[in-house]
């Protein structure tokens, strides 16, 4: 395979004492005329390739009749009335929709898939005011981070003439008499470094509907932390602001709040210590709910008194709901109830406590899978939720919270059997002997041995779990004749505190070591053998892809590093690649150095290997996880090959990370790897 020529230079660093080479730093100047025409060269040969797959064209006819059912978001309510968001099958994205009651007829508020020809502008964020009259909604251009915000009134459906924009990474939070909101953003970037540009000085700003954003109130910054970032929240009786203070991805937060009544009054630092996570739940008064992983690894419920004499310390909080065995995930305050959703093992378990932190009853899943939603407020006598698995559609439920009994709200419908289809977890042994779980789903009947196609997913950071869920693209890769596998790996949050911490800065070869572990478990058990095994993984999975291929390429049949962090000496350096350091260590520390180049991807490619079949992919405007790492490692990949498999790397234009990308892109996409691996697998019509 001949590649387009991708001039190796010849720059190197001096850091802490060692050279290092960065030969295609010249990829990083996105916008270059040289940089354009490298991206142009290798989508045509990349596109060149796929279109040659026979099973391509059959394989995208499927995977669009599949996607062609309706999805709804979990509804919630403002004032009386009912807010969710629907998709109709096919549509790129989803639409917001509106009901005074269940009985009534639905809707459409906002249909974004009118603000683009291409369907590349996204509704990423809204939020209602109290009385349900209102709606401040964000929106996304080209898959990037950056939204601008507008309000529509409800009953109208017209936009006001309000209009925020430089808002990254945050919500907004209505005051209840509706006249304005809290959000946060960051100044104006520098021209040329939108999507490049390191995102420091997070703001918290208010805005009074009808003036201009240049009008808004400065309610707090600090210029002595650049990367402090700042999550509003308003009380549900409207009294205080509460304010969530992060730095990057680093579990441990501090929570900061504002007295809203007329008197107004300082900025109170309830929790600065930024000693351990936590997260507002509600209130009672002066009574603050938090769930919190201080001296509880698998996390606790806590209740602080704020009109407490001086700052009240741990010794005057008060437990509600004890740490359990079980990964305590998320807490919602609803009708009087705590529902507590938790993690057992990767699957979740719903339980409800009384004020008091008194079980009362725990709620009936249809089985192995994941749970999302309870949201609500004191008053509201039922939530919705909605459950998935790996072949179970994301359905909706409503929850009678006094009652406690679930009942169906909207079951979706796909071109597809469930009962056809079986779902294993099972534990094997890392390197180190710790016991990792591992999901495998597959078709009834399927022969398991050395010719079975298995594609191996992870992620293995950032203390974010994977659970069972439905997607379309595994499904159609299960069709195809194919096992998937889904392994839970350190740096996650399936087991808590303790199992993320395993999989973090100098420990995150663990995190390689599971996944690898996990290949050999499958090979070792007869599911599959290395020339039929693919793996898998999107952005800190990219960068677990890019790593394991790295350092086992004897190990798999085809790698597929999507949207990967795959120069971890320079990921710091970009939009908000700063904030990763709490996870993967800093390039700027001699210790955390070496650590990070001994797995960083780009620079252990080693000329004259034999690297198996690789497609990487990114998206031209991402500025989430900098498209350069990709363009970086194909291109150092494809120099390095010594042997015949191909590597190419698929370019989407007008796409960011991932999110809100248009479904037809989503779709070509699945596609073409899907295709990929047919070919670099050997299946049938490749």
């Amino acid at each position: 395979m001949k590649y387009p020529e991708s001039l190796r230079g010849d720059h190197i660093d001096h850091l802490h004492g060692v050279e290092v080479a960065d030969p295609y730093r010249w990829l990083e100047a996105l916008d270059s005329e040289q940089t354009q025409s490298w991206i142009a060269a290798q989508n045509k040969l990349t596109f060149d390739y796929l279109a040659q797959i026979p099973a391509r064209e059959g394989i995208r006819q499927r995977i669009t009749e599949l996607w062609n059912f309706e999805k709804w978001s979990v509804p919630f309510k403002r004032g009386q009335r009912i807010f969710y968001t629907r998709n109709d099958g096919l549509q790129n994205q989803g639409a917001l929709y509106w009901q005074d009651s269940l009985d009534d007829e639905p809707r459409l508020l906002l249909d974004p898939n009118t603000l683009s020809e291409d369907g590349t502008m996204a509704l990423t964020d809204y939020s209602v005011s109290k009385d349900g009259r209102l709606l401040a909604y964000g929106l996304s251009a080209a898959g990037s981070d950056w939204q601008e915000w507008r309000v529509r009134d409800v009953d109208s459906g017209r936009d006001l003439d309000d209009h925020i924009q430089w808002v990254k990474f945050s919500g907004v939070a209505w005051t209840p008499d509706g006249r304005g909101f809290f959000y946060s953003r960051y100044d104006e970037p520098a021209e040329g470094a939108t999507y490049s540009g390191a995102n420091y000085y997070q703001k918290l700003n208010y805005h009074r509907l009808g003036t201009r954003q240049t009008a808004d109130e400065l309610i707090y910054e600090r210029s002595d932390h650049k990367e402090w970032g700042f999550i509003p929240q308003v009380t549900e009786d409207g009294r205080y602001l509460v304010f969530t203070v992060w730095q990057g991805t680093h579990r441990e937060v501090g929570v900061f709040y504002k007295a809203l009544d007329a008197a107004g009054g300082p900025v109170v630092e309830l929790l600065n210590e930024f000693d351990a996570a936590y997260t507002f739940v509600g209130n009672d008064g002066h009574i603050f709910y938090f769930v919190t992983d201080l001296d509880a690894p698998n996390q606790r419920v806590i209740a602080i008194d704020v009109k407490w004499p001086g700052q009240p310390g741990p010794s005057e909080w008060h437990e509600i709901i004890a740490e359990a065995t079980d990964v305590l995930q998320a807490t919602s305050l609803v009708f009087n109830r705590f529902i507590a959703s938790y993690l057992h093992d990767a699957s979740s378990l719903v339980k409800v406590f009384d004020l008091e932190g008194h079980q009362v009853t725990q709620v009936e899943l249809p089985g192995l899978g994941t749970v999302a939603g309870f949201a609500g407020r004191r008053d509201d006598p039922e939530t919705y939720f909605l459950y998935t698995s790996f072949t179970s559609p994301e359905t909706i439920y409503r929850y009678d919270v006094s009652s406690g009994r679930s009942a169906l709200f909207r079951r979706p419908h796909v071109r597809f059997n469930p009962d056809d289809y079986t779902t294993r977890q099972v534990f094997y042994e890392s390197k180190d002997g710790a016991r990792v779980p591992m999901f495998l789903t597959f078709r009834n009947g399927l022969a398991l041995n050395e010719n079975t196609p298995v594609l191996l997913n992870g992620y293995g950071g950032f203390n974010i779990s994977r659970t069972p869920a439905f997607a379309i693209g595994p499904l159609a890769w299960m069709e195809m004749g194919g096992v998937f596998a889904l392994a839970n790996l350190r740096g996650g949050g399936e087991y808590g505190k303790q199992w993320h911490e395993a999989g973090q800065k100098l420990d995150k070869q663990n995190v390689f070591d599971d996944f690898i572990a996990a290949a050999e478990w499958l090979i070792k058990q007869g599911y599959t053998s290395s020339s039929k095994l693919a793996i898998m993984g999107g952005s800190n999975g990219g960068l677990l892809v890019g790593a394991c291929m790295s350092q086992r390429p004897d190990l798999f049949g085809a790698c597929l590093p999507a949207v990967g962090v795959l120069d971890m000496l320079r990921f710091h350096k970009f939009t908000i690649g700063w904030a990763w350091v709490s996870d993967y260590g800093s390039p700027d520390d001699p210790e955390e150095f070496k650590a990070l180049l001994a797995y960083s991807p780009y620079h252990n490619l080693h000329e004259g290997t034999a690297y198996p079949p690789t497609l990487v992919t990114t998206g031209d405007h991402d500025d989430r996880v900098f498209p350069g790492h990709s363009f970086k490692f194909a291109a150092a990949l494809q120099a390095a090959q010594g042997g015949p498999a191909p590597v190419l790397i698929r370019i989407e234009t007008r796409a960011g990370h991932g999110v809100g990308k248009p479904t037809g892109k989503i779709i070509e996409e699945i596609a073409d790897r899907w295709a990929f691996l047919v070919r670099a697998l050997g299946m049938e019509g490749g």
